[in-house]
């Protein structure tokens, strides 16, 4: 099922129809509060969110859903403005998966819809991955730092989880950001340096193994047990 809240009738009618056309189950909402009521009856596989919206507008919801666990995981893709680089940045900041710019077309939203779907679909993975005190585990989706539980956003779990699949590997900015978001954002990878820093935040004392390499980017440390 794919939430499509988008207060333009027109688009909103077309959006559906494509989705439709494409296999998918949706439902679309004009505004805010009837989408927190369908949020409460079932939750989507992957939500439309368009910023514009009267009442509340996009990024405010976006920051409700990913502050609530119930709805903390569900992929999210904002609709912006031409021209709004600074709405990206916020929504890829709060957390959105990936973006489409107005005017965009049926095609393209339905591929990225997909796009999507298939990143953040649950791997079951029984591997639990190790550095140091840090330790996560794919299946449960949880991490421990020192043999605490640490509650990380998606994006910071994905991040964490590539750089512990690559231990000692260099990635930079718009690797990490590609990797993690999926998506080619050059030029605007300011929202990886925020994550990278909540991320430490949260892992206290083993967010150290975290290192930046001046001028590339970031690696994990491997640490040395001798």
């Amino acid at each position: 099922m794919i939430y499509c809240v988008e207060d333009d009738s027109n688009i909103r009618d077309l959006m559906l129809y494509a989705l439709q056309a494409a296999g998918f189950e949706a439902a679309g909402f004009e505004e805010s509060g009837p989408f927190w009521e369908a949020l409460r009856e079932s939750l989507p596989d992957l939500i439309l969110l368009d910023i514009m919206l009267p009442e509340e507008d996009g990024l405010s919801i976006l920051k409700k859903l990913r502050s609530s666990q119930a709805t903390a995981e569900i992929p999210v893709i904002m609709a912006t403005a031409k021209g709004s680089e600074y709405d990206k940045v916020i929504g890829l900041d709060l957390g959105a998966d990936d973006y489409l710019v107005k005017p965009f077309g049926m095609l393209e939203m339905v591929a990225r819809i997909k796009a999507v779907l298939r990143r953040t679909s649950p791997v079951m993975q029984s591997a639990v991955l190790t550095a140091g005190p840090i330790s996560l585990n794919p299946a449960r989706h949880t991490v421990l730092a020192d043999g605490t539980p640490v509650l990380l956003t998606l994006k910071e779990f994905d991040i964490l989880r590539l750089l512990l699949e690559h231990p000692g590997q260099v990635f930079s900015r718009a690797q990490l950001l590609e990797k993690a978001w999926g998506i080619d954002y050059a030029g605007e990878t300011r929202t990886v340096d925020v994550h990278i820093g909540t991320l430490r935040t949260k892992l206290g004392d083993a967010g150290r193994l975290i290192t930046t390499v001046r001028g590339v980017g970031y690696k994990l440390e491997v640490p040395d047990d001798k």
